[in-house]
Parts: C-alpha cells; structure tokens; sequence
C-alpha cells in the first residue's frame, strides 16, 4: 500500500510538471468576454491558444497567477498570416478607460507587415487589391457610414475615417526608417513608446524630437505590426479605433473551442445548467 501511494504522488508531480510546462511554453486557455467575434466566437466560450504557433517565450506569469515576471523569446517560429484568429495584449496607454490592464484580447489578423490596408463601403483592400472576407463576418447595422465622415475615437485621430471607409494605412514592419517631425511624432509616439519600454522616452523641445534623451530625425522600427478587426465588424474595438499591434504583444493563435456555455441564461440547479451547455461547439476548430 505504501509503495502504491508513493508511486500515485511520483505519477501525481510529473503530471503536475507536464501541465506546467505546457501552460508555461506551448498552450493557454482562454475564455471570450464579449461578442466582438460573433459568429465565429461566441461570448461564453473557452479557447485552447497555440503559444508555439509563432514563438516560444518564457512565462509572462508566475504560473497559475497573474503576478508579472520579465520574460523574453527563447524562438522565432512564423508570423501570423491573413485571417489568423490571435489572442494579443496591446500596450497599456493604448487601453484608453478599460480598467483591466491585464485583459487579453481575441481578435482575427486582417493586415500584415507592409500592407496597405484600406476600407471601402466595408470592403477590405489590401495594396489596392479587394480581399474576400472571411464567411463569419457579421454586421449588425445596415447603414453603411458615408467615406468623409469621421467616427469617434478613429484611428489615427486627425483622419476624417469611419469603420465602413477607413484608410488607406500603411501597416509598419521590421526595418522601416521613419522620417521623425513635428507633424507626425504624435502618430508614432506610441509605438516608439512600447519599442523602447518607456513612456518617457520621447519628448520635445521645440523643434527638436528627443528619444531617450538623444535627439534624433529618424527611428528604424525593431518589430513587425499587424492590423487586426473582429468579425462582428459593428462591434468591435479593433485596430480601426487604437492602432496595430505589436508583435511581442503577440500570446498565440486561438485553435480550438474546449467548452462552450451560455452566458445570456441564468440557472438555480444542475438542469438548468445543463441546458447552458453548447455541446455543438465543444472542440470545434477555429477558422
């Protein structure tokens, strides 16, 4: 009996292990919040994240809390590519008045690296090419807003674009040297601010830009971007209100549904919570 328990716990602590590196380099779980994905993503479902789609990282996390360590890439992998669904963090002062800092975001990759994206009456163009959309694109209201007419909170803020006509953006990559000055450091501050891992980083002082402290006329990107938009094109904050996202922000590709229930019904016994559960969508591929 002895050697029985003592070899169920050695079974026990590599399971343990197992699991622990899995989470920690290969896999996360996720749960979707809001509907901004519907119909491929419905809120109540949980998700299975491919870490090892794109790269292996260290933990961001002390496993199985939500306490930050630093973290780096162990390996490049791929990039992700057109349509890929992704689960990303964006950078704090990109949040705008969303409290939770440490929300995760699922949303689907619509532009890549060096694209020049652009909308048309809800048309997507890349480099001036219309691109067929995904079957689960969803819109939930008729009217299309007119091309002039500029939305709240649009990105970038001086630009006279909606969610229906939007563009034409260029998507920055890796190795891009930007001509810096006093018209556009706004629209890049962000993006040097999350490259250099300092909010301070850039400043002003009259007519000269500063970046950590130096002055300087250009700045070569260290990183590739990518344009991402949720399939329920009416509501969703997406790429179209706060920018790209970086590619270190990047956790992994959503692959597969593990669970599904029902948010909207409310339930007092097992029954009725029985009849919450979305069987049809339990292990369902993500596409």
């Amino acid at each position: 009996m002895i050697k029985f328990i003592k070899r169920f716990f050695q079974v026990l602590i590599i399971l343990l292990f197992v699991i622990l590196i899995l989470r920690s380099f290969f896999i996360a779980a996720y749960k979707i919040p809001t509907g901004s994905m519907k119909n491929t993503l419905l809120p109540g479902d949980f998700l299975i994240i491919s870490k090892a789609d794109y790269k292996l990282t260290t933990p961001r996390f002390i496993p199985f809390t939500q306490i930050k360590i630093p973290h780096f890439t162990l390996l490049n992998i791929s990039k992700p590519k057109l349509y890929d669904v992704i689960v990303f963090k964006i950078p704090e002062e990109n949040y705008g008045n969303i409290k939770d800092k440490n929300l995760n975001l699922v949303k689907r990759v619509v532009g890549l690296p060096g694209d020049t994206l652009q909308i048309i009456n809800r048309n997507l163009y890349l480099n001036f090419k219309r691109i067929d959309p995904p079957l689960t694109v969803y819109y939930s209201n008729s009217k299309i807003f007119s091309d002039g007419i500029r939305e709240n909170d649009i990105f970038p803020r001086n630009k006279k674009w909606n969610t229906d006509n939007y563009g034409p953006i260029i998507i920055p990559k890796k190795g891009d040297i930007i001509k810096l000055n006093l018209k556009n450091i706004k629209y890049w501050r962000k993006l040097i601010h999350n490259e250099t891992n300092d909010s301070s980083g850039v400043s002003i002082e009259g007519t000269v830009i500063n970046i950590n402290g130096k002055p300087v006329r250009e700045y070569t990107l260290k990183q590739d971007y990518f344009f991402v938009m949720g399939d329920n094109r009416d509501n969703s904050l997406d790429s179209r209100f706060w920018g790209f996202v970086p590619y270190n922000q990047i956790l992994g590709k959503a692959i597969v549904i593990y669970w599904s229930v029902n948010l909207d019904t409310a339930y007092s016994s097992i029954k009725e919570f029985y009849n919450t559960i979305r069987f049809n969508r339990i292990l369902l591929g993500i596409r």
